[in-house]
């Protein structure tokens, strides 16, 4: 109805321009000497123009006016009873939200509760109603951006046994960024755990008891792939905090015997035979 409403008015000034032009049209021809027929006729000649357009634009006016009168009046009784759906609906735009809001409500008056540290929000309806809103006032320095809680997890759980840079590598591998989006450095997850608290990893307090995979291919005088290949056989047991992080060995299960005659083996390491398995050879 506004588009339609703006369309008639355009017209109606260009209506009045026309009348306007014809106007002055016939005031110059009438002005003209009749014995200089050369100018008298080309006057004539735009005077019959500026009336054509005049009835032109006379035509369309009425056809927008008879247009817009059949065209009927939206019915709104039903709005009130399904506020949600008119709001939410993905065909209104915020323009329309914004004239839904004035229309209903007059205004609102905000107050702190400093006692309960909460905002208090009085909206005042145009029905003469009012409605009482509280709110948690945000603490000074709080922001909307806020670390996940998963990859908080995965700090607090690797906190105690692996470097800042460890954790961060794993936080990047795994495809969790900061609260601000970026990747993960070891600067920015030592800033998260003296925020939360997290106490940082310390190697002396390893005692020995848990290695990492270079740690324990340097302790067996072998190859990090060698170890690495070990634990996807299944020979050697390894622990991870989470998918994608670092695997923690237990020193103890180097001594195995299993695992150091497995990885004195040459080639790949192999795991014992199923009990149902048919040897394709016999002994002899």
């Amino acid at each position: 109805m506004e588009t339609q409403r703006e369309q008639q008015r355009i017209l109606e000034l260009e209506l009045q321009q026309a009348r306007y032009e014809a106007s002055l049209a016939e005031r110059r021809y009438a002005a003209c000497d009749p014995d200089n027929r050369l100018i008298a006729a080309q006057l004539e000649k735009n005077w019959e123009t500026s009336l054509r357009r005049v009835s032109e634009y006379e035509a369309r006016l009425d056809d927008i006016k008879t247009h817009n009168s059949a065209t009927p009046t939206p019915d709104f009784t039903g709005l009130a009873e399904d506020l949600d759906a008119a709001w939410s609906s993905s065909s209104v735009t915020m323009r329309t939200r914004q004239q839904l809001v004035r229309a209903l409500i007059n205004d609102i008056t905000v107050n702190i509760d400093e006692a309960d540290c909460e905002i208090v929000l009085t909206i005042h309806w145009k029905g003469g109603r009012h409605s009482t809103l509280r709110l948690r006032k945000p603490q000074s320095g709080e922001h909307e951006c806020v670390t996940s809680d998963d990859a908080l997890a995965i700090i607090e759980s690797m906190a105690s046994r692996w470097s800042d840079e460890h954790i961060a590598a794993t936080l990047n591998r795994m495809g969790l960024p900061t609260a601000q989006g970026k990747s993960w450095t070891a600067k920015r997850v030592g800033s998260i755990r003296r925020v939360r608290g997290i106490h940082a990893y310390k190697s002396a307090e390893k005692d020995g008891e848990w290695l990492t995979l270079t740690e324990a291919a340097k302790a067996s005088n072998v190859t990090a792939h060698r170890i690495r290949s070990l634990i996807a056989a299944g020979i050697l047991p390894a622990q991870q905090v989470v998918p994608g992080a670092p695997y923690q060995i237990n020193a103890s299960h180097l001594r195995d015997p299993r695992v150091a005659t497995a990885m004195r083996r040459k080639g790949r390491p192999c795991q014992s035979p199923p009990e149902s398995q048919i040897p394709m050879f016999t002994d002899t």
